[in-house]
């Protein structure tokens, strides 16, 4: 799963990229530094991962991961092709989720493209762009759909009730996520729009309270989570490791980096959860969708698994960590054996059973 970090150019977007994956993306104060997008792997802090391992001693750990794409910033007029709107375009178009990156910070040596620091205008500025490509792609669609629906073609006559929804609502200023339709019904359409966004303040090492509090009513307002970092500051602990780094953050009185907090924030904005397998030879975090069964969580291990599932032997992580050991959830009956409707829960610990 692919989150793209997007935001007007100078809004510390290759800054945080870096942070995030100890990269060497291109970070100055000139737009459009980022042409081409830059991709990192990031690994998903998960304190139950290190609980598991101190409890299993595995021969190799593996946390969770998502894959981050620091996209070329855009500008007014990017969905009629301004600056680099046509390769920023496409480039959204191929993420799951948007990371919203929003200035907050003050810094006269930086250029702010729109002039000061604004994060309400500076938003909407990006979600216009966004709405006006999705106003253009629907356009575009609905001319291929009416003639299916004027020959009669059932499909066509139920999308085109959708497209005449979607159209209505990007026209008064809701983004298609905003619209009240599900996922399923909205993937056909292949919207910008449609995508969650997850919205990030980058601040000043002393950031300004007011600024702060609005941002983050704004993005509460449109239903969505917001983190607020320093992209300075995150890039000094980024190089920092082991003591230092620790001895680093609790000066400053941090309990988790916020680039911690945006990749937990960026895993659930993409609707995902972790289950674990864990013993001698590996304990490991799998990624799942929220509502994903049994058999597609074994599906994650290896397709033969979700084809010949049987059962998986089930238990929570809050039962391993208070008992410490397998054998006692047996004795004490924690161990619940599961069939293909089950639901796998955040945190699940599983066992899969399949025939071969």
């Amino acid at each position: 799963m692919e989150i793209g970090i997007v935001g007007l150019p100078n809004v510390g977007k290759s800054t945080i990229f870096n942070a995030l994956t100890s990269g060497n993306a291109a970070a100055s104060n000139y737009p459009f530094t980022t042409i081409e997008p830059n991709v990192g792997v990031v690994a998903v802090p998960d304190a139950r991962l290190e609980r598991l391992t101190a409890l299993f001693k595995p021969k190799k750990t593996t946390p969770a991961s998502c894959r981050f794409v620091d996209i070329a910033g855009l500008v007014k007029g990017a969905s009629q092709g301004e600056g680099l709107g046509n390769k920023f375009l496409a480039n959204i178009r191929e993420v799951d989720a948007i990371l919203h990156m929003v200035r907050l910070f003050k810094d006269p040596d930086v250029v702010h493209t729109l002039g000061g620091v604004d994060p309400k205008r500076d938003v909407e500025v990006i979600e216009t762009e966004l709405m006006l490509a999705d106003l253009d792609s629907l356009t575009k669609q609905y001319d291929k759909v009416s003639g299916k629906a004027k020959s009669g073609d059932k499909a066509a006559r139920e999308a085109l009730v959708v497209l005449d929804a979607l159209k209505a609502g990007l026209e008064s200023g809701k983004p298609a996520r905003a619209l009240g339709l599900d996922a399923k019904t909205l993937a056909p359409f292949s919207l910008l729009t449609a995508k969650p966004v997850l919205y990030v303040g980058n601040t000043d090492e002393n950031p300004d309270a007011a600024v702060v509090a609005d941002f983050q009513a704004f993005a509460a307002g449109r239903g969505a989570q917001s983190v607020v970092i320093c992209g300075k500051l995150e890039s000094e602990i980024a190089q920092l490791a082991g003591e230092d780094r620790a001895a680093f953050m609790k000066d400053l009185g941090l309990e988790r980096s916020g680039l911690e907090r945006v990749i937990v924030a960026a895993y659930k904005t993409l609707g995902l959860r972790s289950y674990f397998t864990a013993g001698e030879d590996e304990v490991r975090a799998w990624t799942i969708p929220v509502g994903a069964k049994g058999p597609q969580a074994a599906g994650v291990i290896h397709s033969d698994f979700e084809k010949g599932f049987i059962k998986a032997d089930v238990y929570g992580f809050a039962d391993i960590d208070a008992h410490g050991k397998e054998s006692v959830l047996r004795e004490k009956g924690l161990i619940r054996s599961e069939g293909k409707e089950y639901v796998v829960q955040d945190g699940d610990v599983c066992h899969f059973k399949f025939a071969n």
